[in-house]
């Protein structure tokens, strides 16, 4: 593996690359606006693999995304390679229909330590819930970024990953009530302790999520992919698009409901993926938001 290749694929070509915030920060922004956050492996009859060269062949030479466990291998590899301070962690995610954190760690991220101070960085979450920057790891600090208001607090060891969200403008009076919409300002994100974690920690959840028929990524197939502006986001047949901020504390979101050859058109020119098999677009039961 070639980390000059990887930072090829981010466009990334800052040569001075210091272990300081600003290039931690600069590696994410760019990461995740060019490496897509997607399951389609999974509805195009492919797995996804979880070892770090076929994650590499797949994210980097393919010019592929990926999911959680492996959008955020790759940075924590490129991260170490470079030589920073940097632990893999494991969340539980929060469903609001349950009110519940996930029972199963099936989150990967990351913490960064950089002159005595800890960050939470992660590149793998997606839509409107991407953190665009490396979040200072201290509780009960309003941490403000593009997206939204990010929060952590930490009770008994355990970290909490919140947001506080804008106000929400839809155009399209047909998706007003679309099961894709979020629609709490405050949202609760993830769960996680500061235990390190190994990659073969997430390997059994790795085979779960991709075979399990309770898996939200069997359900509903998916794409998202940062924007210097928002995100774009496809779900099943719906792309969406949000502009954050667009009017003071509101973002504006556009749907559009695509046929197959506009979904493959779509993942060309939005989201840079060419497949090498049929997709099929799925957009199941389970709660999903962008």
């Amino acid at each position: 593996m070639d980390i000059e290749a990887y930072f090829e694929r981010i466009g990334y070509t800052d040569s001075r690359r210091k272990l300081d915030l600003e290039t931690l920060t600069d590696i994410l922004q760019h990461q995740i606006q060019a490496i897509p956050f997607e399951n389609l492996n999974i509805h195009c009859g492919d797995a996804m693999e979880f070892g770090l060269e076929t994650i590499f062949d797949q994210l980097v030479r393919k010019k592929r995304g990926g999911w959680c466990l492996q959008v955020n291998y790759l940075l924590y590899w490129v991260l170490t390679t470079m030589g920073f301070e940097t632990t893999m962690l494991g969340g539980y995610v929060y469903n609001p229909p349950t009110e519940k954190y996930s029972s199963r760690m099936i989150h990967v991220l990351l913490q960064v330590t950089i002159d005595s101070k800890n960050y939470v960085v992660d590149a793998g979450f997606g839509c409107s819930y991407q953190m665009w920057q490396p979040l200072e790891l201290i509780a009960g600090k309003d941490q403000p970024q593009i997206p939204c208001i990010f929060c952590l607090r930490e009770e008994e060891g355990i970290w909490y990953l919140d947001q506080i969200r804008r106000e929400q403008y839809i155009p399209s009076q047909e998706f007003l009530n679309s099961d894709l919409l979020e629609n709490k300002k405050y949202r609760k994100i993830y769960s996680f302790t500061l235990e390190p974690r190994t990659s073969k920690d997430f390997e059994s959840v790795n085979t779960f999520l991709q075979t399990s028929p309770m898996s939200l990524f069997t359900n509903k197939s998916f794409c998202s992919l940062q924007t210097p502006e928002g995100v774009h986001c496809l779900v099943g047949f719906t792309l969406t698009s949000r502009k954050f901020n667009y009017k003071d504390n509101m973002d504006l979101i556009e749907f559009k409901t695509l046929n197959e050859e506009e979904i493959e058109e779509v993942l060309k020119n939005l989201f840079s993926i060419s497949l090498e098999k049929k997709l099929v677009p799925k957009h199941g039961n389970h709660f999903f938001t962008i």
